[in-house]
């Protein structure tokens, strides 16, 4: 098992630089480009432009080779600065993507600088690392609503095959997995925030009440010395945003999974067990819930990464404090170091789960072996 996820991650890095070099070029040659942020102010002269720009390796090379070395600068590869081989050695003359303790260069992502925030002058890592925890609850609290509701539906349904309760799952699916989701969010926010006042409409936390901002060194120390009511707090203010976000999953995956479990009820060695007096509860999760999950482990894998991405839309609805919407602002100035550490974040994501799906197929079905 070690070994095998060892060779995963090998591989994974060669599909990250692929996609990082993609997301990098799109990027990059957006209209209005990095300088855009400085058209309008008088103050800055074209030279001053320049040498921003050299700095970050964007002086505008034209072409592909352009492309790739202003590329090079912001993944590491080489420090903007000049020097050996055009900038590729560090200043001790070493390879500039060697970490720094070995010789290498201090920028780029290699080195853990994903360059500083266009719009804020703060590091891109600070930015992240500041909305990531706001993400962080959301997704989790999303994912376990999420799998207990669409796996305990779906299974049920499967079991009390055309029964009411399959019929009204059936409805539920349908109209909620047509339904766009900031569609769902104004109205829940019409509805159950505006109209019966049953939970709060945006933010994460109530700031009338709160100790202390959301985020902040202060509103964590208030946090562990009385958790209690700041998680109650929190919690009101998940209601509307998870159902918003998990509302169309849960239609989708629960007929996934009932389609999964009625294939497997139908198998031989299903129909044996029965035959041979094993209880339904026994046939249903000893012989056929385990099989019929092997297909739905690969969709969830694949849907957890998607997660960020309806997060975007969500956050922004409910003006929750994420990186969704830390993307949404930094698209709307045109940060484009910022939009280019959140895209390759959430291209991370997708290899990490990918490669999570793999690994839990071992435990899941013990026909697969991993060498």
């Amino acid at each position: 098992m070690i070994k095998y996820v060892i060779r995963r991650v090998i591989q994974a890095i060669p599909v990250i630089v692929i996609i990082a070099v993609l997301s990098f070029a799109l990027m990059i040659q957006a209209p209005g480009g990095p300088s855009a942020q400085f058209n309008q102010n008088p103050h800055i002269t074209t030279a001053d432009v320049d040498k921003w720009l050299a700095s970050w390796c964007l002086e505008r090379h034209p072409g592909l080779v352009g492309t790739m070395h202003e590329f090079s600068g912001w993944f590491g590869l080489s420090n903007c600065t000049g020097g050996g081989l055009g900038g590729f050695l560090s200043d001790k003359g070493l390879p500039n993507f060697l970490p720094t303790f070995l010789g290498g260069g201090t920028n780029g992502i290699l080195h853990g600088d994903f360059g500083f925030s266009i719009s804020t002058s703060r590091p891109v890592t600070d930015l992240i690392l500041e909305r990531l925890p706001g993400t962080l609850i959301l997704m989790f609290t999303a994912f376990i609503v999420w799998i207990t509701i669409a796996i305990v539906a779906g299974v049920l349904a499967a079991v009390k095959r055309y029964s009411i309760f399959d019929q009204a799952l059936t409805l539920f699916s349908y109209t909620f997995y047509s339904l766009p989701t900031f569609w769902l969010g104004l109205n829940l926010i019409f509805i159950f925030g505006l109209a019966l006042r049953w939970f709060p409409v945006q933010g994460i936390i109530d700031v009338r009440s709160a100790p202390a901002p959301w985020g902040t060194p202060a509103y964590w120390t208030a946090f562990w010395h009385n958790p209690l009511p700041q998680m109650f707090d929190i919690g009101r203010h998940l209601v509307l945003p998870v159902t918003t976000l998990v509302a169309t999953a849960i239609a989708g995956d629960s007929r996934f999974v009932r389609t999964a479990m009625l294939d497997v009820l139908g198998q031989d060695y299903v129909r044996t067990a029965k035959a041979k007096g094993v209880p339904q509860r026994g046939v249903v999760f000893r012989h056929a819930f385990r099989n019929a999950l092997l297909p739905v482990v690969t969709n969830v894998a694949l849907e957890l990464a998607f997660l960020f991405s309806g997060a975007i839309v969500t956050e922004t609805v409910f003006s929750w404090p994420g990186m969704g919407r830390l993307f949404i602002q930094a698209l709307g100035s045109r940060d484009y170091f910022l939009l280019m550490g959140i895209v390759l974040i959430g291209s991370m994501l997708v290899v990490f789960f990918n490669l999570v799906a793999d690994v839990v197929y071992g435990f899941v079905d013990p026909r697969v072996r991993f060498d």
